[in-house]
């Protein structure tokens, strides 16, 4: 009959074809193979603030595909969650973070910030309860020690020169890397004063080449928000994030592939929209999932079949 569909129409319209039985094949042979049979994996993960917690998000997407990740590099904020990974802390449990981010009070470092209290301060602020975050999930843990190699970004404050760790102290490594200049005292480390690295480096790609990494995901949460800010801290943290933008367009030809939630609408300190961006990211991430695959299998091909 016109019109009409048969079963065996149906299941031919549905059945694999053998395009698709080859990439799956590839990709379960490709998740079963380490390294030097595939590429090394890294992952390199964005600033943005509150924004960055996308990043929890794209890692939920990743793993469940089973897309391996053999090392991870991270600015700011994605030091902050690509250290607690590196760590060996559970998606799930770094999603706890996000969610909870109010009540650890991470928000109150920039909300206690206003416009008098700038003018009249006569030093810079300390971030009293981002430092007892980081301090009570990476305590006295070195790099060497974490489950995969990390490393994270941040700025030499007098000489604007980008200092990247891989070894040594992580909270205060991780503290650095968070630390917003023109509002927070720089960490002092060693003979540096340092601050937050998406100054320098928003995208830290060439970090995650220097652990090792063949091929790279980078995952960007930029934004240019739209609206005028309200007081001196906001202008400072848009003047931060319009920078971080601008350094984000030149890095994003270095990755092998990106990963860019929409979080244009959270601001940098909306702390309280942590598991807004996470979702975000499980979304854009999903999205982009298969074209990931694709482009991981096309840099493989010529490993996947070395004999060991």
């Amino acid at each position: 009959m016109p019109g009409s569909v048969f079963a065996g129409d149906t299941a031919a319209a549905v059945s694999p074809s053998d395009d698709d039985i080859l990439r799956g094949a590839l990709w379960t042979r490709l998740v079963l193979s380490k390294p030097p049979n595939r590429p090394t994996v890294g992952l390199a993960l964005s600033g943005g603030g509150a924004r960055g917690f996308a990043h929890a998000g794209v890692l939920e997407a990743l793993e469940y595909a089973g897309f391996p990740i053999d090392m991870v590099s991270g600015t700011s904020m994605g030091a902050v969650v690509g250290s607690l990974y590196a760590k060996g802390v559970s998606v799930e449990d770094i999603w706890k973070f996000g969610v909870d981010a109010a009540q650890h009070e991470v928000a109150r470092d920039f909300k206690a910030v206003r416009l008098l209290k700038l003018l009249r301060a006569d030093k810079l602020i300390t971030p009293t309860y981002i430092e007892r975050f980081i301090d009570s999930h990476l305590g006295k843990l070195s790099f060497e020690k974490l489950k995969l190699p990390f490393a994270c970004v941040a700025m030499d404050f007098r000489t604007g020169e980008k200092i990247i760790f891989t070894e040594g102290e992580l909270a205060s490594a991780v503290r650095a890397s968070v630390n917003l200049p023109g509002i927070f005292a720089p960490v002092q480390y060693r003979h540096r004063y340092l601050v937050d690295g998406g100054v320098v480096d928003f995208i830290p790609i060439d970090a995650a080449r220097g652990l090792g990494a063949d091929w790279v995901l980078a995952s960007v949460t930029e934004s240019l928000p739209g609206e005028m800010p309200e007081n001196v801290l906001l202008s400072l943290l848009q003047v931060i994030d319009i920078r971080g933008s601008m350094l984000a367009s030149n890095s994003e030809k270095d990755a092998d592939f990106l990963i860019k939630p929409v979080v244009a609408d959270i601001q940098v300190a909306d702390f309280e929209k942590c598991a807004q961006a996470g979702d975000a990211g499980v979304v854009e991430a999903s999205k982009r999932l298969e074209k990931a695959e694709e482009s991981l299998l096309v840099s493989s091909i010529p490993l996947l079949f070395t004999k060991p």
